[in-house]
């Protein structure tokens, strides 16, 4: 007599294809975020956000890691160029935009912000990081489409304004 199958019996199961996606710049991220990690565990929350940034930049020296603090960043809109630029925390490696908070929680705004950030600086990966909660909080955004025309790099070959278009 043939006996029902079993709900444990492994041929029962479904199977469950895993697809592992490697991050990008997975050590570079961690390494910055292990950067924050310090410097929220010697200054805790409460302080104002430039004495983190102080402290952030300081703690990427120690452990070697290269960035770039507070460089304007041009922006366009239609046919002209912002006299307003947009100045990034920091630009680390080339590779990663990070925007470092002082507020209650990371919210939509925040996580907005940093997807134009990354569409007008043309880097793929963001973190936001936060130090104002009871344990320090972060987001990492990958940008993954092609940033709208008036958002483009001026400095990138492929940018035009509608008036260079039109010549």
């Amino acid at each position: 007599m043939r006996s029902s199958p079993r709900l444990n019996d492994c041929k029962n199961k479904p199977r469950i294809t895993r697809i592992i996606v490697e991050l990008l710049y997975k050590d570079l991220t961690g390494k910055i975020l292990g950067a924050a990690m310090e410097v929220y565990r010697e200054l805790g929350c409460g302080f104002l956000e430039a004495l983190y940034q102080e402290a952030f930049e300081h703690e990427l020296k120690l452990n070697r890691i290269n960035f770039v603090p507070q460089k304007p960043r041009r922006v366009a809109y239609k046919d002209i160029i912002l006299r307003h630029p947009y100045i990034p925390d920091l630009i680390v490696e080339g590779k990663v935009v990070v925007d470092l908070k002082a507020i209650r929680e990371i919210g939509a705004i925040e996580e907005a912000q940093m997807f134009n950030y990354l569409k007008i600086t043309l880097i793929p990966v963001g973190l936001i990081i936060n130090f104002a909660g009871r344990s320090l909080e972060w987001k990492r955004l990958v940008l993954s489409e092609a940033p709208p025309v008036g958002l483009k790099n001026p400095r990138n070959p492929r940018f035009q304004t509608r008036q260079q278009q039109s010549l």
